[in-house]
């Protein structure tokens, strides 16, 4: 049985080769509409992902497909994809379609689950707190989240209670269900309810129908989909609480949010607890402070970093490699200031299309001036000095450019959100014979960059063209057959996103995953189909005539800010030897042997390795954990001995004694290992 608003339809499926039925009423007047028939003779051409086909009779579900590949996918599905659109694994497909049956190993899956897990413990906050009203309750990266109008924020005893009545809701099974009814009609029922949030939510959407979505006694505004029954739901936690404005304006009611996570395995769930406990000693904020890295100060500015010597010295490593890289493979560096006049801005577009993520302008004789949050315009200006032949092209132009974004207070978060920060960032003009080749040559560059970071394992997106977008659809293909090209070409594997490209142009998102294997946004190669056209921009072909460049943006490592706190949680603070702020810690048994110590520094410096000494009149033991707790790589530890035979001790952090080495052996041992950058060169 399928239930869509006040029509319920019964489906039988006897070998009858015509549709026949009638209508009838119920008690209320609700029309009842009974199918007794259908043509078996129809069939459905289902085809999936690795391209095969299957037939299957009118009135399949996805879940009937799933059953029909095996039992074991049956039992794991929780929706079905259907030509691009996510829905419940048990609505009918009337057509002909590309389907993909969604588990939990798929990220699509996983948005269904943990927004069907949302609407559980909305339920439950609902019965335990009468006159709560809800707000919205959408899946996260992992996880899902739930914003409340109440009076007091909630507390810990609130959150176990919670969960309690939630794992009561688990075990009654319910199955999710859909009514649809008109916009007016839900707008009305909200009202009565004195569900002002989801009122306005309904006021704002377009179209006029809506659905909300029934579980056990809780029904909510919702487009789905969800997953079958709650029962699927095996192990849950939440998290977390915080206030949150409604809608992220300040100037809206302040909300309550319980953050909440869960998985249909309860090893699931393990895992992610021990990854979070892992997350906490990573944390790059605890990290920065003990490390001596960088602080954030209100006094100077919420967002802006003061970077300490430690961190600056990790940071210039960073930067002196990401500059000799782009040299040597091709790149020519280039500088733009850090403002410009208001105008630049709105031919670019970015007063249309990005101002509220823009810092007010300030005013200089007369004239307003722009603090810039982008360095496109600049390199586009570049481009325009001078006349440019196909010869000349591509043309590759990189700058770590420092730029300046509004982000709300809310948002702030250490490293990671920030609102002045250098964005590693490159603009391409190429040709159109050469853009496939070019994708492919900045693919090879990202990934080599990513791999001499420690980064080795990624998810890949590619991100085909919106509804509106701009430019002409032949250019659009043009660029998308290229990206997917050069991913293949390359043979990276990939997702993709269909209709997820900006208005301007597809592209192909590189996400690191971390030692806890999370994600982190860092390359982009974007094709953009505006800028040329705005500004103006041509080259002479080889007839002489001009021709539009095609322009790719690329970000490498996103902002040299959030890498930066990316790395520190990657290596929990224990930078391998080339990025260390410091490489060797020299540690004299006694004061008496400080003179012998000094030399040994001096010795490490000469030969380009960071080295200091920890002369003070203090035990041994007490300079080794020291040493440790500042996460120093080796330290080398001199006394009576090493003095005599101009050798060291060498220790290495978190794992011990080395032994006993010459300079020379160890001057080569700490080289190699800087020039490989700690990785397997086999």
């Amino acid at each position: 049985m399928t239930c869509k608003g006040s029509l319920v339809q019964f489906q039988y499926r006897p070998p009858f080769e015509d549709v026949s039925g009638f209508a009838w009423s119920d008690p209320l007047g609700n029309p009842l509409l009974f199918i007794f028939g259908v043509n078996k003779l129809a069939q459905l051409q289902i085809k999936f992902p690795d391209g095969s086909i299957k037939q299957f009779e009118l009135g399949t579900t996805g879940y009937d497909i799933a059953a029909s590949i095996s039992p074991s996918l049956a039992k794991a599905a929780l929706a079905v994809k259907v030509d691009g659109e996510v829905r419940d694994l048990n609505a009918i497909i009337s057509n002909d379609a590309l389907v993909e049956i969604l588990t939990f190993d798929q990220p699509e899956g996983k948005q269904v689950f943990w927004h069907s897990s949302s609407h559980v413990m909305a339920q439950a906050v609902q019965e335990l707190f009468p006159g709560v009203k809800l707000a919205i309750g959408p899946s996260i990266d992992e996880g899902w989240y739930y914003d409340f109008d109440i009076e007091k924020p909630f507390l810990p005893e609130d959150l176990q209670k919670i969960e309690k009545r939630m794992e009561e809701i688990i075990k009654e099974n319910s199955d999710y269900s859909c009514e649809t009814m008109t916009r007016q009609e839900a707008i009305e029922r909200c009202r009565q309810a004195g569900e002002d949030y989801k009122v306005e939510l309904l006021e704002d959407i377009e179209g006029e129908t809506v659905t909300f979505y029934h579980h056990s006694s809780f029904k909510d505004l919702c487009r789905g989909p969800h997953i079958p029954r709650t029962g699927i739901i095996k192990a849950f936690k939440l998290t977390s609480t915080s206030g949150a404005y409604w809608r992220g304006d300040e100037r809206r009611p302040m909300l309550q949010r319980i953050y909440g996570v869960s998985y249909p395995k309860k090893a699931m769930l393990d895992d992610y607890l021990y990854r979070m406990e892992e997350a906490k000693k990573r944390d790059h904020r605890v990290l920065g402070k003990q490390l001596e890295l960088y602080s954030i100060n209100d006094e100077v500015g919420a967002g802006l970093v003061l970077w300490h010597p430690r961190g600056a010295r990790v940071r210039n490593e960073i930067e002196n490699f990401w500059r000799e890289e782009h040299l040597k493979y091709g790149y020519e560096l280039v500088f733009s200031p850090h403002i410009a006049l208001r105008g630049l801005w709105e031919r670019s577009g970015h007063t249309d299309f990005y101002s509220d993520s823009m810092l007010s302008p300030v005013e200089v004789e007369g004239r307003f001036y722009q603090l810039k949050p982008m360095n496109c315009p600049f390199h586009i200006y570049m481009y325009k000095s001078r006349l440019w032949s196909y010869r000349d092209l591509p043309l590759r132009w990189a700058e770590l450019g420092t730029v300046y974004r509004f982000e709300p207070g809310g948002v702030l978060h250490g490293l990671m959100r920030v609102r002045g920060f250098t964005q590693d960032d490159a603009h391409h003009f190429v040709t159109q014979e050469n853009m496939e080749e070019e994708v492919i040559w900045v693919l090879d560059f990202c990934v080599h960059i990513l791999k001499s970071f420690g980064f080795s394992t990624y998810d890949i997106y590619l991100s085909t063209r919106p509804e509106k977008a701009i430019g002409d659809a032949e250019d659009w293909d043009r660029a998308e057959r290229s990206l997917r090209s050069a991913l293949e070409k390359t043979g990276l594997e990939y997702q993709v996103d269909e209709g997820g490209g900006a208005f301007y142009g597809p592209k192909i998102d590189i996400k690191i995953k971390d030692a806890l294997n999370r994600s982190w946004q860092c390359s982009t190669i974007q094709f953009d189909f505006s800028l040329p056209e705005r500004f103006d921009l041509y080259y002479i072909d080889k007839d002489g005539r001009q021709k539009r460049p095609y322009m790719i943006h690329r970000a490498l490592l996103g902002s040299i800010e959030r890498f930066f706190g990316v790395l520190v949680e990657h290596y929990a603070g224990n930078f391998p030897l080339w990025l260390a702020p410091v490489q060797v810690k020299v540690l004299p048994v006694t004061d008496s042997f400080n003179d012998f110590g000094r030399q040994v520094v001096d010795e490490l410096i000469n030969h380009g390795i960071r080295a200091v000494i920890d002369d003070r009149s203090e035990k041994i033991g007490a300079k080794i954990r020291d040493a440790e707790l500042l996460k120093v790589p080796y330290m080398c530890i001199v006394g009576a001995r090493e003095a005599e035979s101009q050798t060291v001790s060498l220790r290495k952090h978190g794992v011990g004694d080395q032994g006993s080495m010459t300079f020379p052996e160890t001057v080569a041992l700490l080289r190699k290992e800087i020039e490989d950058k700690g990785l397997d060169k086999s």
